[in-house]
């Protein structure tokens, strides 16, 4: 399919998305990347476990990625499990307990506390199922159709 694979062009964050996105897959979860489940919020990773689980990471390159967020909260009401992912550099104290942490890289990650489970709704889950097959389902049809210029929003 010709998809870039160089990790040297990636952002920090990114490289965070995808390492995260390496670990989630290994224990049976499909990813998506910059998911938004609703206006004004994007989702760093949204993952979809093999049980139905929806979980939401949060990519944090640095201290000041952290301080400057105000949307986190948000997203909170949007998952069954929220993390957040940050590098082994990261000063995680500065990170609240109650939420589940990663420490990862561009190639791997590890949860290092597993959060509370805080259930979703059915209706909610259902939006958030449908979002990520959507998602997912017109990201891969770019990359088979690059030349296509669709109106999704």
């Amino acid at each position: 399919m010709g998809v870039m694979n160089n990790v040297s062009l990636l952002q920090p964050g990114q490289m965070l998305q995808r390492g995260v996105s390496r670990h989630l897959v290994g224990h049976g979860f499909a990813c998506v990347e910059e998911l938004v489940p609703a206006r004004g919020l994007r989702v760093d990773v949204m993952a979809l476990g093999p049980k139905g689980e929806v979980w939401v990471v949060e990519c944090k390159s640095c201290r000041a990625d952290f301080t400057s967020d105000t949307k986190w909260q948000g997203y909170l009401e949007w998952a069954d499990r929220f993390f957040f992912a940050v590098d082994e550099d990261f000063p995680t104290e500065l990170l609240p307990e109650e939420q589940g942490l990663i420490i990862g890289d561009a190639y791997t990650a590890e949860i290092v506390r597993m959060p509370a489970e805080a259930k979703l709704a059915p209706a909610r889950r259902k939006v958030m199922i449908q979002k990520f097959g959507v998602t997912a389902a017109r990201r891969l049809q770019l990359l088979r159709d690059p030349d296509m210029h669709p109106d999704w929003d």
